[in-house]
């Protein structure tokens, strides 16, 4: 049987958490101390877990504490807006979807994703670029709803994920024109070339090296970068070549800043929409999750 929550218990925690500590909480809702760090304690041994990590004058929310933050702010914000609902002082207001990407991602698929919630609902939307684990961390805290990445993590922590493999984008290796001569004999004319490269940790950065390896060729990186934007920019600046998604750098080819020197048949970059289980779903992220195609 679960626990019954006691919701009086839950709003002096969001206070609590709120003001920074028990003494300010108890001025603002006119409680004693005493009396208020009782009824925290009884949530936690309710719930079963720690909300706060107690130190000398202060407390520090622990990761499940942060959780049952974001849940508390949603469920009296909920609360709130019902009555004025009911009152007819208010139309509902929009869902809110946060969108994680990885900065390696092309921005095109970012704007495909956004427009998708849109076509689900009237929604707003934030969108945060980032490191693989700092999204996945976000992810976990339920700060963010979707996470589009080129990867799939292996070592998950216990973090429930449901994850959406979303479509393979061809890689390129171009540059600018002066490496044209090298298109007649490629691939094994790269051999000790100037590349600017993905970081060494990114799955598209060990396909490139199998695939070089498996050719005998001499990678020659002198310079790693997960942005895309930044490959780009050394790239069209003729530094060195760079290995692309076809999807990221077509317009440059377009525009002859850039030209394909060749297209690995075997090495394409995967690209995943992730989201977290979560006992309450957000409605929008949830369809989007199941309905989103490229």
């Amino acid at each position: 049987m679960q626990p019954w929550l006691n919701y009086h218990h839950l709003y002096y925690f969001k206070v609590i958490a709120s003001e920074g500590g028990i003494a300010k909480a108890a001025k603002k809702l006119r409680l004693g101390q005493p009396a208020l760090s009782a009824q925290l304690k009884n949530l936690e041994n309710s719930i079963g877990v720690k909300l706060f990590e107690r130190k000398p004058r202060q407390l520090i929310l622990t990761d499940s504490g942060r959780i049952a933050l974001e849940y508390a702010n949603e469920i009296f914000k909920t609360g709130s807006e019902m009555i004025e609902v009911l009152q007819d002082r208010l139309v509902p207001s929009r869902i809110h979807v946060a969108i994680g990407a990885l900065d390696s991602i092309p921005k095109h698929l970012v704007l495909e994703l956004v427009k998708a919630c849109y076509r689900v609902a009237n929604c707003t939307v934030s969108i945060l670029e980032g490191k693989s684990d700092e999204l996945l961390k976000e992810l976990s805290l339920h700060r963010i709803d979707l996470v589009l990445s080129n990867h799939v993590p292996v070592h998950r922590d216990n973090l429930k994920l449901t994850v959406k493999k979303m479509t393979e984008i061809p890689v390129v290796i171009c540059g600018t024109r002066k490496f044209l001569p090298l298109r007649k004999t490629a691939p094994q004319s790269l051999s000790g070339v100037p590349m600017i490269l993905p970081t060494i940790h990114s799955k598209l950065r060990q396909d490139l090296e199998n695939y070089f390896l498996n050719r005998g060729i001499i990678v020659n990186c002198i310079a790693e970068s997960q942005d895309i934007s930044t490959q780009k920019v050394l790239g069209i600046d003729g530094l060195g070549l760079i290995a692309a998604p076809l999807a990221a750098i077509h317009k440059h080819i377009a525009q002859k800043a850039l030209f394909e020197i060749t297209r690995p048949s075997d090495v394409f970059e995967e690209i995943f929409l992730l989201s977290a289980q979560r006992k309450i779903e957000n409605p929008v992220s949830s369809r989007v999750m199941k309905q989103f195609k490229l």
